[in-house]
């Protein structure tokens, strides 16, 4: 009986020493969060600029009001492209025939809500959403010409990602996120608008 009871006690040792590896060795309540990302960016029914591109990036930092809960600001930018075939545009008694290369910048930026789903070991995933302005310019070039608009827009982006830490004080690691962002941007050039701008994609880079 009592060879029983020490293979339990022993069995109750090694169970809550496994509970602990993967936090043994790194830091817990990490205060601040702070990543720079590359960002890939796809717009979802944009006829003006449709084209996937890796021509972006996002910064964002903030700190942990509670064990969980993060508050912060970022900024982030893209550049999507659309290639439009030779075509004639009329206007009153005027006529344009040529080709267009259409460009779409967004620069979104505010203030970002972080929820760390978990604090411990090199995983630390998280949910995550943005508020703020979105900054578009919408831009049409054709023979030695550039025509554009400028507008702004509301912006709101959620989005699902984890840091995972390469050092046991979590001082840096790799930041990997999924996020879908709406804007409610509207403009027109020549003959060719948004109204909203819808988009998604992935980020990667590095976590602070």
């Amino acid at each position: 009986m009592k060879t029983i009871n020490n293979l339990k006690l022993k069995l109750i040792a090694l169970f809550a020493v496994c509970l602990l590896i993967p936090s043994m060795g790194y830091a817990q309540d990490k205060i601040y969060y702070a990543n720079g990302d590359w960002q890939f960016n796809v717009p979802i029914n944009n006829g003006f600029a449709n084209k996937a591109s890796g021509w972006g990036m996002n910064f964002e930092g903030g700190y942990y009001v509670t064990p969980n809960i993060g508050v912060g600001l970022f900024l982030a930018y893209s550049t999507n492209h659309k290639y439009i075939p030779t075509e004639t545009f009329t206007t009153g008694n005027s006529a344009l025939t040529t080709n267009q290369q259409h460009s779409l910048f967004q620069l979104p930026f505010g203030v970002g809500v972080r929820y760390r789903v978990a604090n411990e070991g090199m995983f630390e995933p998280y949910i995550g959403l943005k508020l703020g302005a979105n900054y578009a310019q919408m831009s049409s070039y054709f023979s030695t010409y550039k025509v554009y608009d400028r507008n702004w827009g509301f912006y709101m982006s959620p989005e699902v990602g984890t840091n995972i830490w390469f050092t046991p004080n979590k001082t840096i690691g790799l930041n990997v996120a999924m996020y879908y962002g709406f804007a409610t941007n509207k403009g027109t050039v020549m003959a060719s608008d948004i109204n909203n701008l819808n988009n998604f994609g992935f980020r990667v880079g590095l976590a602070f």
